[in-house]
Formats: C-alpha cells, structure tokens, sequence
C-alpha cells in the first residue's frame, strides 16, 4: 500500500550525514550551476556532536571486513562488509548494500547505516563508488552515472556468493546522490529486492535544473560549453578543473546550504580524506566529467521497479525534499514517503536521534523476508 507519513524519531543511535550538490562554477566565468555540494571550509570547529551527530560510529557487536570486488568493466569495488557477530553462518541471511552521498566515501554516512543494520541482523555492506574513495578509477573524482549503478550491481553480484547470504534477499539503501544511482540500478536489476532512499538527490535533475528549478537552460548550456572548452585545456596539457563541492571557508555570504555541508565534510564531525586525496578536492567532481549528469534520468521508468517496494526517507526542513517527492509521485506501488519532523538534509547522514533506523529494519524485514 502507499504510505506517505511524518515521523518525529528521537530514539535511534547511528549518524547520517548528507551533503548537497549545487554545481557551483569556477574558473569557467559562470556564476553558479545546480548540482554539487556547496560548502566553504574556513576554520576547522570544534566536532558538532549535537543532536546525536555520530558519523563515526563503530559497534563491538558486528565485525568488519574489508573486500573488494569487480564491476562489469572489470574496475575493483572497495567495500566494508559488516557482519554480526551472532550470525548463524550455517543459515542464509538477508543483505543490504549502502551507499554514500555523491562526492563523499563509504566513511561518510554508508559505514553508520552499514554498521547499524548489521546490529539489526542483516549482513551489511557499503561501498565506495568507483573513481571514489578506495575503488578503482582514473581520473579521480570523475562522473560517471552509469558506472555508479553498475557499481550496486556488481555488489549484489558479491554479496550473492557469499555462502551465508540468501541471494533472493537483497536489499539497498542510498544517501543522497547514491538514492537516485540506486533507482538507477534498480530499474533493470530485479535482484535488488526493496530499495530505500534516504535525503535522496536526483543528479541528473540538479545539474541540469539547480535546486527548486532555479537554473535556466542558458545557463546551463553556458556551463557545459565551459566544460568543452577545459577538455581542449586539459588534453593539452592543462590541469585538471574541479567544482562544486564542499568550500574551503566559510564567508559571511555563505548560504544555509552550504553552511551547512560544511559543518559535515570540513569538520571532525564528518570530515574524511581517503588515501591518496587531498581534502580541497574532497566532494568536488572534474568539471570535464560532472557533465555527464545532464543526461542522467534515474526516475524515468521508475514506475517499473514494482512490484518491488521503494522507501523514500526525508527531512520535512531538508533542501533536496523535492526529489524524495518527486520519486514517490513518479513511483508505482509499493511506496512509502517518510518525512522525519525537523531534519534537514544533511542530518540525516549521521544524527541518531533522527535517523529512523527502526523504519530502515522494519521495511527490510518485511520486504527481504525469506
């Protein structure tokens, strides 16, 4: 049935943090262009561990392991599977695969949903998408939809040939950008049984429109003209251009969003830079690459997912709430659209008290039911 309910959580522990794209334009002479994280790291503060903030949770009743796996064009997918520590290994178990916010890594927001389904009875993974984090791909931080779906794929792929997991009962979840390349996947890989979204951005709509439609196609072509042109720059020789992403300072201009964010990816709170990165390109696509959203449709066709369930988890103050609703009108049944009363979008990455963990168990016990 669909469901379309608020929910005022404030008895769950875990962290979500989440940060939002809105393509800010550097270097190309272009104002601003919706579709990345926008966020200014001034002066490290103090970590927020207000409201429950936890991104870094670990658990002493589950057990991690590090594996990798291989995608469809043959590119090392680094994961984090989490397992609990009761688990009856002779027995077939449920799985979920949980993705991160885009731009971000498997340390930020996918561990702590990973971890705290884990504690719940499911075998957890989270995933670091290619050209991200500890995955394989070059050039880093490079945009590339349809590899990031395939990414989910191949994880249900590995996680299927695990002798304790039941392969029929397999289950996702995506944090933000990761919400619209789990649609994606979903459309055409039925062997992911429930899917479940959580501060869900729609790439291929924020970059081609900016948030509440506030880009004009003009200005949108105008920003993918620019990135043309660095493609000639870089072939070159040039050095490769980022954008968007999370700011480096905070200025007293600096808007609710990317303040926002801020306080996630450029402080203790959630701030995370992998082996071989560099913080100031932490979050930030390749403006060559980040193009490749425009032609990203993930809710197109999403009506036939079903008859397979679809949750679509959401702050009721969060910026990006209008691609959760978006999906849930777009979507056949089953679906559900939580709104959790007070949160925004990047709360739910990693606030405890608002994620609502019990709702994430409940949907997946009943839907990744042998």
């Amino acid at each position: 049935m669909t469901k379309k309910h608020d929910v005022d959580d404030t008895q769950n522990s875990g962290s979500g943090i989440d940060r939002r794209h809105l393509l800010k334009m550097t270097g190309a002479g272009i104002a601003t262009l919706g579709a990345m994280s926008i966020f200014d790291t001034t002066i490290a503060k103090a970590q927020d561990m207000s409201n429950g903030a936890a991104n870094f949770y670990t658990s002493d009743r589950v057990t991690l392991q590090k594996v990798t796996f291989k995608t469809q064009y043959q590119m090392n997918v680094a994961g984090n599977l989490y397992i609990p520590n009761d688990l009856d290994r002779n027995a077939k178990t449920s799985a979920i695969i949980v993705g991160h916010p885009m731009g971000a890594v498997k340390e930020q927001s996918a561990n702590l949903y990973a971890t705290k389904m884990a504690e719940q009875g499911f075998i957890a993974m989270s995933i670091d998408l290619p050209f991200w984090g500890e995955s394989a791909g070059e050039a880093r931080n490079l945009v590339s939809p349809d590899v990031y779906s395939e990414a989910f794929s191949a994880g249900v792929d590995y996680l299927g040939s695990q002798p304790f997991v039941d392969r029929t009962n397999i289950g996702a979840i995506g944090v933000c950008g990761s919400g619209s390349f789990v649609i994606s996947a979903a459309k055409i890989d039925p062997r992911i049984k429930a899917i479940a979204t959580v501060s869900m951005y729609d790439m291929g709509s924020a970059f081609r429109n900016a948030l509440n439609h506030s880009q004009t196609v003009e200005q949108r072509k105008q920003f993918i003209a620019a990135a043309a042109e660095q493609r000639w720059a870089e072939f070159d020789g040039g050095e490769i251009q980022y954008v968007g992403g999370t700011v480096l300072e905070l200025a007293a201009d600096t808007d609710p969003v990317q303040r926002e964010f801020f306080d996630f990816y450029r402080t203790p709170r959630g701030q995370f830079t992998p082996a071989g990165a560099t913080a100031q390109t932490t979050t930030k696509p390749t403006m060559t690459s980040v193009v490749k959203f425009a032609n990203f449709y993930p809710f197109n066709d999403i009506e036939t997912i079903s008859p397979r369930p679809m949750l679509f988890i959401t702050g009721d103050q969060a910026h990006s709430k209008e691609f959760s609703e978006d999906a849930y009108k777009r979507a056949s049944e089953p679906k559900e659209l939580v709104w959790i009363k007070g949160a925004g979008h990047v709360d739910l990455y990693d606030r405890v008290d608002l994620i609502p963990f019990h709702k994430l168990k409940a949907f997946f016990d009943q839907h990744l039911a042998a």
